[in-house]
């Protein structure tokens, strides 16, 4: 065999490589269930994944099961998905606090947002909206920070979670404000909700799909947003920005992740699957429901994202001087 024979066989031979390769990554499948970890109880976060659980089932022929395992600010959860074994059957639903905030809200941390987590796709997002309880007789957010200047013992804010958009939001208010509101952080969106439409807090930042039933039946009053625009929605409701709070933004979002590691032509399957569910006019429509902007980003754009979001959130909790409770 001559010199040009040789190179045409490393070259068919390097083609065949290729080809089982490229045949191999579209033929990736689960062969047990998979685990979609939803690392707090209740809120959009748990919508999500129950909105895509079972599309995704009928694309990949495997049951997908939805599991909440929440605690320590979403970090419980966020810590089985980064221990986990790199194949495929364990998937993360990642949001502010487990994925950005928690990096510096929290002393030590049980795993690296970045090293040991895999983005597969952001979601979606959403600003929040500043709620307060329907009879509590504050007005605007102008009167709430008045009223909670004259007795700083008295008001209250709720959370989802320790470290979530809805605490640090309510911090950087408090900031900007210069003003006092004890944070009650709780295990997710429905019982902060029922709390404060209870009325035994004041006060909470929460995305729309959160609070815009308790709306309807008016039980909560909803003050201003936390966008650089009021939603379309409620034309009437202000941003903080408009009322003076220079450059205010908060956004509150939702991904896919699997444990860093997992071989990229299984991730690839998951992000076809999931960002073809996202856009699905069903599940776009459920989604623009709830107020929240479908994004779906490559893994790439995501990781970019949370690195992102690390220091940005940061700055925030450096400067308020939170910490997790």
């Amino acid at each position: 065999m001559n010199i040009f024979d040789r190179r045409a066989a490393l070259v068919l031979a390097a083609a065949a490589l290729s080809t089982g390769a490229f045949a191999q990554a579209q033929e990736w499948g689960p062969n047990r269930p998979v685990r979609i970890i939803v690392p707090i109880v209740g809120s959009t976060n748990d919508v999500v994944a129950r909105l895509v659980a079972p599309k995704l089932q009928e694309a990949i022929g495997q049951p997908v099961i939805v599991e909440n395992k929440p605690g320590a600010g979403g970090n419980i959860g966020a810590d089985i998905v980064a221990k986990a074994a790199p194949d495929g059957h364990t998937l993360l639903i990642g949001y502010n606090g487990p994925m950005a905030i928690n990096a510096t809200l929290f002393d030590k941390m049980p795993y690296d947002p970045v090293k040991d987590l895999a983005p597969i796709t952001l979601a979606v997002k959403s600003p929040q909206y500043l709620v307060v309880n329907a009879n509590s007789g504050i007005t605007s957010v102008e009167d709430l920070i008045a009223k909670a200047k004259a007795a700083p013992a008295k008001f209250s804010y709720a959370s989802v979670a320790v470290g979530s958009a809805s605490h640090l939001t309510m911090e950087m208010l408090k900031l900007a404000a210069k003003v006092h509101i004890t944070h009650i952080p709780y295990r997710g969106a429905g019982p902060a909700v029922m709390d404060l439409a209870a009325g035994n807090v004041h006060a909470a930042f929460l995305v729309p799909g959160n609070v815009q039933q308790f709306v309807k039946e008016g039980k909560l009053k909803l003050l201003a947003s936390s966008g650089t625009r009021r939603f379309a929605s409620t034309p009437d409701v202000p941003t903080l920005i408009e009322l003076g709070y220079k450059n205010f933004e908060a956004t509150s979002w939702i991904g896919f992740l699997t444990t860093a590691g997992t071989p990229r032509p299984i991730i690839d399957r998951f992000h076809r699957e999931i960002v073809k569910i996202l856009n699905s006019p069903e599940i776009t429509r459920r989604l623009q429901e709830m107020e929240f902007e479908v994004v779906a980003t490559t893994p790439e754009q995501f990781g970019s994202w949370i690195k992102a979001e690390i220091p940005r959130w940061g700055v925030v909790i450096k400067a308020t001087g939170a910490k997790a409770d």
